[in-house]
């Protein structure tokens, strides 16, 4: 009887078999892609994104996400633009100075790819969008004995949506492409204490 008690206090922990990866940001990009004059397209990127992703293989519905991407340093090479796109015709980043992104729903879409479904906040207005996630890649260790995954992340939004109306409706595209190629560092247990 004591052996079965014991058993039973130890199955949510075996259970729960989900690992925790953060966000390495020196090898993660988060850019976008949006309509110029309807002719061309204008790509830009956000230098810092940071986040936690708790992936449960066992069952991926059971796995979160959680992402910040720092607005204020956005880069789309040309510096008066990005001025501009600091300021409170675009992301207005001295009120709103990070995007943040935390899943509400995580399943299967096929072969290696996940449906993240989530709430976006931009300018802080929060609306659910739905990423679609390549990945994330089988386990690797990295010359250091770190574990690591990749994924990319990729979806749509309306700028509109988040309060971006600023400009006559043919200078801007509304639909505005987003995608992060994400690295990931998978947490190491703390060692123990001799």
């Amino acid at each position: 009887m004591k052996k079965l008690v014991a058993v039973l206090a130890l199955a949510p922990a075996l259970a729960f078999a989900a690992d925790t990866f953060k966000i390495e940001g020196s090898h993660t990009q988060s850019g976008f892609a949006v309509k110029h004059l309807m002719i061309s397209t204008v790509r830009g990127e956000f230098g810092k994104t940071e986040g936690t992703l708790v992936l449960d293989p066992a069952d991926v519905s059971k796995s979160t996400v959680d992402a910040t991407i720092d607005a204020t340093t956005i880069d789309t090479r040309d510096a008066k633009r990005d001025e501009h796109l600091r300021g409170p015709d675009f992301f207005e980043v001295a009120k709103f100075p990070k995007i943040t992104f935390k899943s509400t729903k995580v399943e299967k879409a096929g072969e290696g790819t996940l449906k993240v479904t989530g709430d976006l906040t931009i300018r802080g207005v929060t609306k659910p969008v739905v990423l679609t996630v390549a990945g994330p890649t089988a386990e690797i260790k990295d010359p250091w004995g770190n574990t690591r995954r990749g994924l990319s992340a990729t979806g749509k939004i309306n700028r509109k949506d988040f309060g971006v109306s600023y400009g006559p409706d043919a200078a801007i595209g509304d639909e505005v492409a987003i995608t992060i190629d994400a690295e990931l560092l998978k947490d190491q247990p703390a060692p123990a204490k001799k």
